[in-house]
């Protein structure tokens, strides 16, 4: 018998039930998710680098909209749940193409 104890955000729980059945073949006890706290995620979901020393920290590519979306987490978390509701999300179908 194993107990594991662990946090995660409540965005990331969403299923995580009958994954872990479904990844363990039955063998995991219904797992038991318990609200523990609030807390903020520092980064904001909508910053791009604006300034030429930011630019140069950050790179030319964090301002790309796959970068920013791929490394973002408060920006991760946001499109996650708009797609889970069916909202729209900015996204990219076609990146790269040629005629």
């Amino acid at each position: 018998l194993f107990l594991i104890t662990a946090l995660l955000p409540v965005v990331e729980s969403l299923g995580f039930s009958s994954e872990l059945l479904g990844r363990t073949s039955g063998a995991a006890t219904a797992p038991q998710l318990s609200f523990s706290h609030w807390d903020v995620v520092e980064v904001s979901p909508f910053w791009r680098p604006t300034t030429v020393d930011e630019r140069e920290e950050m790179g030319e590519s964090y301002s790309t909209y796959n970068t920013d979306r791929t490394t973002n987490l408060a920006r991760r978390h946001i499109d996650d749940v708009r797609r889970r509701k069916g909202l729209l999300v900015e996204e990219k179908v076609v990146v790269d193409a040629e005629k």
